[in-house]
């Protein structure tokens, strides 16, 4: 599809890659983007439409498709991470699932029937290298995003008779909040945003915005230790 003339909404619209996505598509003539945020007061961009959408609030989520009936490509953005080990707090691991996997998983529940009536269109999950590793502070977090790459996939099948590219795009460590305290290389959001509406616009069902996601997605075909060294 092409995103010059689209309509596009994205979640987590207000910083980081979200923003990244909102000014890429703005660029590139996409005819609306509406900048799907919990408080749509402080979306200020003039060029974006502001629409609540929540990620634990299934009605929020509902009430934006309802809004948003004209979408014909849809960025599936906003994430935590609460650095949490597998065996830490349940709380903590339930909010990763409910915002990172559940909550995704709704909001392509509620648009797909939207992106059919458009034509089929796009939907984008944004994943994580992460969904193919895991560390011990980070569990929580690869958990809910290896669920989400496994229901991307379950996506792509499932929508393909409604026409509908779903995109599954991987990173490692970019220049966000979420990041901050990373010391070692990261990616720019900007450029992730743009590799991203490229393999929309190429019809390609996934991104490996950076070395590091080329190189696991590669070791997966390996044997264990060459993820995982100490298991040699």
């Amino acid at each position: 599809m092409k995103i010059e003339g689209s309509v596009a909404l994205v979640t987590g619209a207000s910083r980081g890659l979200g923003a990244a996505y909102t000014r890429a598509l703005a660029d590139r003539g996409a005819a609306k983007v509406y900048a799907a945020v919990r408080r749509p007061e402080t979306v200020t961009g003039p060029r974006l439409t502001p629409v609540r959408l929540d990620l634990t609030d299934r009605a929020s989520i509902a009430a934006a498709a309802s809004q948003a009936q004209d979408v014909t490509l849809v960025i599936n953005n906003a994430g935590i991470s609460t650095h949490t080990s597998i065996l830490g707090e349940e709380g903590a691991l339930r909010e990763e699932l409910e915002v990172n996997y559940l909550g995704p998983v709704a909001v392509s529940r509620s648009f797909a029937p939207v992106l059919a009536a458009n034509g089929g269109g796009a939907l984008v999950n944004v994943l994580s290298v992460l969904s193919w590793l895991s560390f011990p502070d980070s569990a929580g977090y690869s958990s809910a995003k290896a669920a989400m790459w496994a229901a991307t996939n379950a996506l792509r099948l499932t929508l393909a008779e409604q026409k509908t590219l779903v995109v599954a795009v991987h990173v490692g460590y970019m220049e966000t909040d979420m990041a901050a305290s990373v010391t070692g290389p990261k990616i720019a959001p900007d450029v992730v945003a743009r590799a991203t509406l490229d393999a929309v616009e190429a019809g390609q069902p996934e991104v490996l915005a950076d070395d590091i996601s080329q190189e696991v997605r590669a070791a997966l075909a390996g044997p264990l230790s060459s993820l995982y060294p100490s298991v040699a």
